[in-house]
């Protein structure tokens, strides 16, 4: 009995952890006639926020808020934070050589140069672009234009709101079901039928 139970625990534990995951599909919000991208990790396309600037050339846009001291302060900030696996050295060499003239960098050297996770660069034809985690979205957003940053944070709360109400009842569903396959088994186990019958 206990090793059934053990057994439903990881059923329910990796059954919980696949529905997340499940409902959380590449999505997308409408900011200001601007369509913006959100991968199943919650990151968003820096590419499309940058079209609202700049429609020819978004990745020019990127790049010229990568060059910033303040941009590159804030990443590297935000990576020894969340990023077991940053690379302090490397970031003290973006971090002195941002904001001079002849400083460039693109998505991808920064990713590759200090292991970041904050940033995801996505090669493709199909939603293609930087993807930025959300607290690093917003801060570029802001940078763009504080308009588009309150309309992105507002769009975003309303998508999460909608999708909490999904989530919530198929975890209930599959926690209900899977309780039923451990009463049933339990009652199959325990209950002594009479040989009489």
């Amino acid at each position: 009995m206990k090793r059934k139970l053990v057994g439903a625990l990881v059923l329910i534990s990796g059954l919980l952890g696949g529905l997340v995951s499940c409902e959380m599909k590449n999505k997308e919000i409408m900011v200001l006639d601007q369509k913006i991208h959100i991968n199943k990790d919650d990151y968003f396309s820096l590419t499309d926020i940058a079209r609202y600037r700049n429609q020819d050339a978004p990745a020019d846009v990127v790049k010229n808020w990568l060059r910033r001291k303040d941009t590159i302060e804030f990443l590297g900030l935000w990576e020894r934070l969340n990023n077991p696996d940053f690379k302090v050295v490397e970031f003290d060499q973006f971090k002195n050589e941002a904001g001079r003239n002849y400083f460039t960098l693109s998505p991808k050297k920064w990713i590759e140069g200090v292991k970041a996770i904050g940033l995801v660069s996505k090669a493709g034809k199909y939603n293609a672009g930087t993807y930025a985690h959300k607290d690093i979205a917003l801060q570029f957003a802001s940078w763009i234009s504080p308009e588009i940053n309150l309309h992105i944070v507002k769009e975003f709360q309303r998508l999460k709101a909608e999708e909490q109400p999904r989530v919530g009842w198929s975890v209930k569903r599959e926690l209900a079901k899977i309780n039923y396959r451990i009463h049933t088994d339990a009652i199959k186990d325990k209950i002594v039928i009479p040989r009489d019958i």
